[in-house]
């Protein structure tokens, strides 16, 4: 039996909503419940064997051995999607993790600390989650997510989708020379 909850790979984050809940468009054009959320993007050679175990399991928990052949699967290619993860391949495999918004994701680096600093975290960066498996049959629609219980930030990447470069980062050229300091100008002469 697989477990409830886990904790997945190694995957770089995209679309991070973590610290404020948003609502999203539903495919009907209304808009949905405010959620936190991150589109999760797994290299291709992620090891993703308990996540379709525990996606496997809350499937047959739900519909037993009738399991919907039209049911939506949480595993998507990133060339599959109507919206793909910008400056990623497109046999990277994307899943989204989502919590309602009276259920904010806990928050941590590396170091097990709580992250407070919202520039922190961003489309890019390689986090791993905890998550939960579960079945849903809403509205017509059948098929298996993942909520997110917690996150926590591995480490810094470059940004996806044209994020907004770390100003650490931006003016590393103009950092200041031993006993005087450099600037644009400077840099013609």
């Amino acid at each position: 039996m697989a477990e409830k909850t886990l904790i997945t790979p190694q995957f770089r984050g995209a679309y991070v909503q973590v610290f404020r809940a948003k609502a999203q468009k539903q495919e009907d054009g209304t808009m949905g419940a405010a959620k936190y959320t991150i589109r999760a993007a797994f290299p291709p050679d992620s090891d993703m064997k308990a996540l379709k175990a525990a996606a496997q399991q809350a499937a047959t928990d739900k519909w037993a051995d009738k399991i919907p052949k039209t049911m939506r699967s949480p595993f998507r290619t990133n060339e599959e999607l109507d919206n793909p993860v910008a400056g990623l391949g497109d046999d990277w495999i994307i899943m989204t993790f989502s919590a309602s918004d009276t259920s904010r994701p806990g928050l941590v680096n590396n170091r097990n600390e709580d992250i407070i600093d919202e520039t922190e975290v961003y489309s890019g960066a390689w986090f791993i989650a905890q998550v939960n498996a579960y079945a849903y049959d809403k509205a017509g629609n059948k098929g298996v997510s993942f909520g997110l219980l917690n996150l926590r930030k591995e480490r810094d990447d470059e940004p996806l989708g044209g994020g907004k470069q770390k100003a650490s980062k931006a003016f590393e050229a103009f950092a200041p020379a031993p006993g005087g300091s450099k600037t644009a100008g400077g840099m013609f002469d």
